[in-house]
């Protein structure tokens, strides 16, 4: 795990370091070492940021110090992540489990199960029962990046991109499952759809899914 300054106020952990432990895990436990932290005092930062294999802290007052301290928790969080699960996500920031209903009627459905080698049925079995968390947002306001799928069941993007994906679709690429909060472009595989809102600029917070939320995805 390496620190790295980010101009005068904030640190970039880089996750990328050759180990046991997967990116994801380890992205995922510095996160929630990291609010379970702030939220006891121990550590100063505005932000929080998970990516796909780095965690940023903006609005840390003393980088050097807090580098320190990250320095000094590192072990404990190589350990969390190697026993991932084992935190307690409603006191880490990841909050309650959000069920998302989903109507699995996705154009790529079928190449999905060509490239896992199953029936369409046994896709959705897959999807239902996988517990996802939410890995970070990106892309779009609000956009989730859910992991929980093995690693070997990883898709290819489409070739050319569609010009417009509709608000709500529920979409596979590389490792993540991910949901389009609203219309845009896109090249992800499409299995699904659903209604829940996943950004409202008026809510607060405006993104239904944050990094560290526990989801599971229900046919309707």
């Amino acid at each position: 795990m390496r620190i790295r300054s980010v101009g005068a106020h904030a640190l970039l952990l880089d996750c990328t370091d050759p180990a046991d432990v997967p990116e994801a895990a380890l992205v995922e436990a510095w996160r929630a070492e990291l609010w379970r932290r702030r939220e006891q005092g121990e550590l100063i930062a505005t932000e929080i940021v998970p990516a796909a294999s780095t965690v940023l802290l903006d609005g840390v007052p003393d980088p050097a110090a807090t580098a320190d301290l990250l320095s000094r928790w590192a072990s404990t969080v190589a350990t969390a992540a190697a026993t991932e699960g084992s935190t307690d996500r409603e006191r880490d920031g990841g909050g309650a489990e959000v069920v998302v209903p989903v109507d699995f009627d996705g154009p790529d459905l079928p190449a999905v199960a060509e490239h896992w080698n199953v029936d369409v049925p046994a896709v959705l079995r897959r999807l239902t029962g996988t517990p996802f968390r939410v890995a970070f947002c990106g892309f779009a306001p609000g956009f989730p990046y859910l992991t929980g799928l093995p690693a070997e069941l990883a898709l290819p993007r489409l070739a050319t991109p569609r010009p417009r994906v509709p608000a709500g679709s529920v979409a596979l690429a590389g490792p993540y499952a991910g949901i389009y909060p609203g219309a845009s472009p896109g090249g992800w595989l499409l299995v699904g759809r659903t209604d829940l809102v996943l950004f409202d600029v008026h809510a607060d917070p405006p993104a239904r899914l944050s990094p560290g939320t526990p989801v599971r995805m229900a046919a309707t």
